[in-house]
């Protein structure tokens, strides 16, 4: 898998945000070893390098599937090229309307379309204080602007 990711913070250190890109979709946080996870803060974010601009086509969220599924309601995806205030400036994809990633079930994948969104960052954020977030899987499809119509996985 191509790609370096990042967090805003570490709740200890196997949970590293490299888990989330290795292709592993267990979703055990205790016993699966493949989450990753952030400290309690506000605005807690997971990042993605792609190493280059791509369209976005598509993103897949695992939830942590052993516990508090709950924790990843309200969370919100943003596609582009800057990494200011973290890329959480950068676009949202607008899930649903609303911006929100609604109600992850345990261990559940959802795949959100993201109409060709261009960026080099995909980040994953939850908006407010004192959160933590949980990810157990994160795979970016997408094409690289305009040359190769196949999408691939990132």
């Amino acid at each position: 898998l191509r790609g370096v990711a990042a967090q805003s913070s570490l709740f200890y250190w196997e949970y590293s945000p490299s888990k989330v890109i290795d292709g592993n979709r267990n979703s055990n946080y205790n016993y699966g070893g493949s989450c990753s996870s952030t400290a309690f803060n506000t605005n807690p974010w997971w990042r993605v390098d792609l190493l280059d601009v791509y369209r976005v086509t598509a993103v897949n969220i695992t939830n942590r599937g052993d516990c508090c599924p709950e924790r990843l309601d309200g969370a919100e995806i943003h596609i582009g090229n800057s990494l200011k205030n973290n890329g959480i400036n950068n676009p949202r994809y607008d899930l649903y309307s609303s911006g929100a990633v609604l109600c992850l079930h345990y261990t559940e994948t959802n795949t959100f379309q993201c109409n060709e969104m261009e960026g080099q960052y995909v980040v994953v954020v939850i908006p407010g204080q004192n959160k933590i977030l949980t990810l157990c899987e994160v795979e970016v499809f997408a094409t690289n602007g305009g040359e190769d119509e196949n999408p691939s996985r990132c």
